[in-house]
């Protein structure tokens, strides 16, 4: 790996932590204006990444980095923990806490394009010819090799939007799995909650995911840049 690809990775990696420690802070602050104090206890109500970490150290650690060695992207997992019978007693705060998180990437996602767009406007930033790379959704106006803010704002846009669609996919242990109960009556909610937690459905939930995502993405990927560049027809 050449000087230039490890720059990189470090800036996917602070993009990346950023996000997600964003992402699972959210899920505690909801939890704890819904009433649940577990993940606030635990010390995770903060944007502070050293508690995400220690919870999950080899999905925020170990994974991101190995994934992008192997790919040139970064993959990982994290978690917020919640008291499961107050989720039961509870189910649309339980719903509202799981929306928290993919509505923090969305914010990021959505402050990054506000500052792609006034660096465009400015004349700092240009619009791609093609875009052959995640990093590159922006570039200098000046032409030459992207820069830090340059690639750590098309990271942001491009990992948020990641983020933020891929946790909505309603299958277990993926934040969209509760956030549908937000469309039910809390006693259908309720039977949903034991039929979803009463089975192993947590590997399958996974696997069908990332399957249906190689599908999706494409098009979340299209009309991410379309929001971002009306009237755009990248491909």
């Amino acid at each position: 790996m050449n000087p230039n690809e490890l720059a990189l990775g470090a800036v996917w990696y602070i993009a990346f932590l950023f996000s997600t420690t964003c992402h699972e802070a959210s899920h505690a602050l909801a939890a704890k204006l819904g009433g649940d104090l577990t993940a606030f206890e635990g010390g995770q109500v903060t944007l502070n990444p050293i508690p995400h970490i220690r919870r999950s150290p080899f999905g925020m650690v170990v994974v991101p980095i190995l994934s992008y060695a192997l790919g040139g992207w970064m993959i990982c997992w994290a978690s917020a923990p919640y008291d499961p019978h107050w989720q039961h007693r509870h189910p649309h705060r339980a719903g509202w806490m799981a929306f928290a998180g993919p509505a923090a990437n969305f914010t990021i996602m959505l402050l990054a394009a506000i500052a792609i767009r006034t660096g465009v406007a400015l004349g700092h930033f240009a619009m791609p010819g093609a875009i052959s790379s995640y990093a590159q959704v922006v570039v200098p106006a000046s032409g030459g090799a992207p820069t830090f803010i340059t690639s750590a704002l098309s990271i942001l846009f491009i990992l948020n939007l990641l983020l933020g669609t891929f946790n909505l996919l309603p299958v277990p242990p993926l934040d969209g799995y509760s956030v549908v109960m937000l469309l039910m009556p809390e006693n259908m909610a309720l039977r949903y909650l034991d039929f979803v937690q009463g089975g192993n459905y947590m590997l399958i939930g996974l696997v069908i995911a990332w399957k249906a995502y190689d599908y999706i993405f494409g098009f979340v990927f299209a009309l991410g840049l379309r929001l971002l560049y009306p009237g755009s027809h990248y491909s």
